[in-house]
């Protein structure tokens, strides 16, 4: 074979014209606008179909960031476009929760695009969506704060927060910021200003308990003056500080170790 001149000629013809159609196939995909089912419509849609006004059904997401990461990002025809790598491109911006892409027979991409809910912030560098994760983007709204040990803590402030307006909603009492100590203590700061601190156990027959009791005798108290602290964290009672008050203005209804 090997002295076989014709044969060998014939094969290093076959073997470049191989990788010369491998580099033009490379080159044309990277470079060059591909010709067979080219993409020629993207739909981009928010997953909860809220109307906007935008004609996408998004809230946050603009136009303009969409077509500036669409001609960026989406390479490739109908066939060879990487649908992961669209999904994370679109995942990365700081609106954007969770994206959905699927091709559409035979020219398009339907894009479904979740954004975070905002629910509040996380201490004065973060927000906190409605699942209880913590994002960051710019935004100057008023919400409530909630800070704790550690972001992962996020998840346990959210779910107790919407159990927490819940109780007070009767009472039509807002929550302005929510604090999660290192030793796992919690206290809620009022829009009135008022400061229930609940500790660490029972929380919410503590906070209910509050609840059940303003109307009969803490709402004459906060008429004229704010109540500045009510301590929760006694077993059968709790105690009130005015803020006008030298020393502490207690009034126990029962006694027991604050926990």
């Amino acid at each position: 074979m090997w002295d076989n001149h014709n044969l060998l000629r014939v094969t290093a013809n076959i073997m470049f014209m191989v990788v010369a159609m491998a580099a033009v196939y490379v080159i044309s995909q990277r470079f060059i606008k591909p010709i067979f089912f080219p993409l020629k419509q993207i739909n981009i849609q928010g997953i909860t179909g809220i109307n906007s006004g935008n004609g996408n059904g998004l809230q946050q997401v603009t136009r303009e960031e969409i077509e500036v990461l669409a001609n960026n990002e989406i390479k490739g025809n109908f066939f060879s476009v990487d649908l992961i790598k669209v999904r994370e491109s679109f995942i990365k911006m700081p609106w954007v929760r969770d994206a959905k892409v699927e091709r559409e027979w035979p020219h398009g991409l339907n894009i479904l695009l979740e954004e975070h809910q905002v629910l509040a912030y996380w201490g004065s560098h973060a927000l906190v969506n409605t699942y209880g994760e913590v994002f960051r983007v710019e935004m100057d709204k008023k919400l409530p704060v909630f800070t704790g040990p550690m972001e992962a803590s996020s998840q346990v402030v959210s779910k107790r927060y919407q159990r927490f307006r819940q109780i007070l909603e009767p009472l039509e009492q807002s929550i302005a910021e929510i604090n999660l100590s290192h030793r796992y203590a919690w206290r809620i700061h009022l829009e009135t200003g008022t400061v229930l601190e609940l500790g660490r156990n029972e929380i919410e027959k503590r906070l209910m308990r509050y609840a059940s009791v303003y109307n009969h005798g803490l709402a004459k108290l906060n008429e004229h003056e704010t109540l500045e602290y009510v301590d929760l964290r006694y077993p059968n009672g709790f105690a009130v500080r005015m803020p006008e008050a030298i020393q502490q203005l207690s009034r126990k209804f029962g006694a027991g170790e604050q926990t």
